[in-house]
């Protein structure tokens, strides 16, 4: 495990964060940024002193901004806001996304801009470092500050609430006793300084971004599987004709498959093979390089919100004052994603056709469905209909969901993004994916085996051997169920992946 991260609200970075939630590391906040943070407190306490109107602090939220209350009713208030608005719907986030959540929301507070007291900041740190992860509900949130779902973090931070505890669901107070804490005393905003925040949907496609990283490195990989199957050109991955054309992704994602295709036979020439192959074939890495193109401006402002504030009123502590805000708009970010999500349409789209173009002969000059030469079984000719049912979901899954949303809050509320359910979806049409590459690894060792003693490139053999370790060659009638289901859960472990990063 690395050293300690120190967050300061300005350098989180995506392997940083990948270290946090995935492997557990210890995170510390940089003393330097402490100033910044009780200068930020300390506008407040200056403007309750005088009664200055401002959202969250002395007025309500919402509707309620015209309500008016006196610093006597802080604490209480708070915790009403942090209770009234700790919503959602099943099902409950996972450990992974949770701990995202806790940094994300940790770092974006240190830039000095929220108000909220060290004190809670401080416990942020300590459910990170000591395994304290709140229970929070994945639906029902829309995108603007995720104020329905985070407010079930503040509910533990005040000794309410569940929380998942050395790989148990208990009462958040017993946690919190177990080691030794205190619950906090809110203050001043701190109630919507919890509340207010995207960290939710930021998690998500925190989530979204890895696991798109990984399903498109295995999908190259298969890709090149698949054209020795298929006994296809590689002219179209020639460097020099993609540097022509000049897109970063399509350029990135054909030099990995000359490179996972070093030594095939492929290399040589074949009076057999075709001029040029079917698009799903010839364009494979330029529709993969245009997930690679959509992943990389996600990445880019994903990494540019966990290190900003997002939070109204955003605290000025050069002016004393606060302002009222824009800043928990994740449109961009939305929006964004729903552009993945169509690039990985496309990549599963021309998947499909893949498999479908290597069941038929008169591309492959195999045999119908790769059946075995003998006729002792049926072949993949089946498996058409599993791959057809996931793409009719895949078109759903695509489908723009940000621009769905009511006016709410007595009209006040009435532009969303739905940043958590556009990710909450991207995530499931890239579980659909692994269906599909697993499928299609499936598919091209079958068209390997049945052109008999052909020489792999140097990857594409760990990737076949990989695959053989648990799915043997189809040479006899079997139940084909455990053949879509065993190379998912070979994409899905990361060992597939991880064989051929080991290379």
């Amino acid at each position: 495990m690395s050293d300690t991260l120190i967050l300061n609200g300005s350098n989180l970075t995506l392997e940083d964060l990948y270290d946090v939630v995935y492997h557990g590391r210890k995170v510390q906040i940089d003393p330097d940024v402490i100033p910044r943070v009780k200068a930020a407190r300390q506008v407040l306490f200056d403007l309750a002193a005088t009664g200055q109107p401002v959202y969250g602090l002395n007025h309500g939220v919402g509707w309620n901004k015209d309500r008016e209350f006196s610093q006597d009713f802080f604490e209480q208030y708070n915790c009403n806001l942090i209770n009234s608005h700790s919503l959602g719907i099943a099902p409950y986030c996972s450990v992974e996304e949770v701990r995202a959540m806790l940094c994300i929301r940790l770092n974006t507070a240190l830039c000095g801009c929220t108000g909220i007291s060290l004190n809670i900041l401080e416990m942020y740190q300590e459910f990170l470092n000591r395994g304290i992860h709140p229970r929070v509900l994945r639906r029902g949130a829309v995108g603007e500050g995720d104020v329905s779902t985070l407010p079930l973090i503040g509910q533990t931070i005040i000794g309410e609430g569940e929380v998942e505890y050395h790989g148990k669901i208990v009462p958040s107070i017993e946690a919190l006793r177990a080691e030794g804490m205190e619950p906090a005393i809110l203050g001043p905003k701190d109630g919507l300084s919890i509340a207010s925040s995207n960290a939710q949907g930021e998690s998500l496609v925190v989530m979204l971004v890895k696991e798109t990283e990984e399903i498109i490195k295995l999908s190259n990989a298969i890709y090149c599987m698949g054209l020795e199957g298929l006994n296809g050109g590689l002219q179209p991955l020639g460097e020099a004709v993609n540097a022509k054309r000049g897109l970063p992704g399509q350029m990135r994602c054909a030099a990995d498959c000359r490179r996972y295709l070093q030594g095939s036979y492929l290399e040589q020439p074949d009076p057999k093979r075709a001029l040029q192959d079917p698009l799903c074939y010839r364009c494979g890495a330029a529709i993969n390089g245009s997930v690679v193109d959509a992943l990389e401006f996600v990445k880019q402002y994903l990494e540019l919100q966990i290190n900003r504030t997002d939070d109204n009123p955003c605290i000025l502590v050069e002016e004393n004052n606060t302002s009222v805000s824009p800043n928990f708009e994740t449109t961009t970010l939305s929006v964004g994603v729903e552009m993945l999500a169509i690039a990985l349409g496309h990549l599963a789209r021309s998947i499909n056709y893949r498999m479908i173009k290597m069941s038929g002969p008169q591309f492959t000059g195999l045999t119908r469905f790769l059946a075995p030469r003998d006729g002792k079984a049926l072949g993949y000719a089946q498996v058409q209909d599993t791959f057809s049912a996931l793409d009719a979901e895949n078109r759903l899954l695509i489908n723009p969901s940000s621009v769905d949303f009511f006016s709410i809050e007595g009209d006040i509320e009435d532009h969303a993004s739905n940043l958590p359910l556009v990710c909450s979806r991207g995530l499931q049409l890239v579980d659909n994916l692994r269906y599909l590459v697993g499928m299609e690894a499936l598919t091209a060792a079958q068209a390997v085996d049945l052109r008999d003693n052909i020489h792999l490139g140097k990857y594409t053999q760990i990737a076949y051997d990989t695959i053989r370790e648990v799915i043997p060659t189809l040479s006899s009638g079997r139940n084909v169920f455990e053949d879509i289901r065993d190379p998912y859960e070979l994409v899905r472990s990361g060992r597939l992946l991880e064989r051929i990063g080991e290379a």
